[in-house]
């Protein structure tokens, strides 16, 4: 290596600095995730890239970024980018996450992580081929108000956690263009896609791993039973298990009249019930009465995992949304939603 040069691939406590590039700055990037590259310790965001030439250069003139790109193969071998964020589509995740692992250079993927395990699995294959580090933007497990339910949990202010309720409803979009999180074949499914695996893979890091899951996803009959293409699920129910026995139970209904976010921890001293989606506070239940937690809000909520990667590339702790934490999540997603799939296949070969 050339006297002064940096070193490339994972580099875990051989550089002082990550030097990032973005590929697709969407709306994403623009206050969830994007300022977190800049805000972040010992981290440096020096380069964007979206394909429409325009829009990366004004996104890289409002957020003081130094260059900007229309090919994602250019930023890939900018010398200067040292780790690659995919704030793209899912359905191009699997495809850049290799390109970038291929460079030598970890990369950090949106969720969904990709549109099915088997993507995940590849993508986990070629980081680890390449001796790279793979992190997905699960950040709910590095974010405070999360962090505070873990903490209750270890307390045992709730005793032995006994069972999980999660109920997430939101009505239906009512015309317009579909968008990205309504066509499977971009997102690999609907809204349960991109908002369940959020609560999923928070279940997974609070209780360990789903260890069996059973369940079903549905689209109504009526619903644009003439489309080409396959229509996303817009009800599933699950029961599941957890690490430790802890059992759950599931409906996500994205056709209903009413908003509702609720997870409900159940233990044998208590419950604890939270919403995964807002910021009120945390509402701790027991005999004693109930007892409201308020919890912080970063104002860019990917910053605590995104200084989390930043740390695990520089030697200074460690990540926990890896590319093997969230392959699990995408496989309780297929798992939930092959039978759909099936039909929804067999419902467009029909229409041919």
């Amino acid at each position: 290596m050339l006297p002064g040069s940096r070193p490339r691939g994972r580099y875990r406590g051989r550089v002082d600095t990550v030097r990032w590039g973005i590929i697709g700055v969407g709306d994403v990037t623009e206050r969830k995730s994007g300022p977190a590259f800049q805000q972040a310790e010992r981290s440096q965001l020096v380069a964007v890239m979206r394909r429409d030439a325009a829009r990366a250069e004004d996104w890289a003139r409002r957020h003081g970024v130094g260059r900007w790109y229309s090919d994602a193969d250019a930023l890939i071998a900018d010398p200067e980018v040292d780790a690659v964020y995919v704030a793209t589509p899912p359905d191009s995740h699997a495809d850049y996450a290799a390109r970038v692992a291929a460079a030598g250079k970890p990369v950090y993927v949106e969720k969904p992580m990709a549109r099915t395990a088997a993507e995940c699995q590849d993508m986990v294959a070629a980081a680890e081929g390449a001796g790279v580090g793979l992190f997905v933007a699960y950040y709910r497990r590095a974010l405070p108000r999360f962090r505070a339910v873990a903490g209750l949990l270890a307390e045992g202010r709730i005793g032995q956690p006994r069972s999980v309720l999660v109920r997430t409803q939101q009505p239906a979009r009512v015309g317009g263009e579909l968008p990205w999180r309504e066509r499977p074949e971009v997102g690999g499914g609907g809204h349960f896609v991109d908002l369940a695996s959020h609560t999923l893979d928070l279940l997974d890091w609070l209780f360990g791993p789903v260890t069996t899951v059973t369940g079903s996803a549905t689209t109504r009959p009526d619903r644009d039973p003439d489309r080409p293409t396959p229509r996303a699920e817009d009800q599933v129910v699950a029961t599941f298990e957890l690490g430790g026995g802890v059992r759950g139970v599931g409906l996500w209904d994205f056709d209903a009249a009413v908003r509702v976010d609720e997870v409900e921890l159940v233990g044998d001293g208590g419950s604890l019930v939270f919403s995964c989606f807002g910021t009120e506070p945390l509402r701790l239940v027991t005999s004693g009465g109930t007892e409201e937690i308020e919890t912080e809000q970063p104002t860019t909520v990917q910053l605590p995992l995104v200084q989390s990667v930043v740390d695990e590339l520089t030697g200074h702790g460690t990540c926990p949304s890896t590319g093997r934490t969230a392959s699990r999540t995408a496989g309780v997603v297929d798992t939930l939603l092959a039978g759909h799939r099936q039909a929804e296949a067999a419902r467009v070969a029909a229409l041919v």
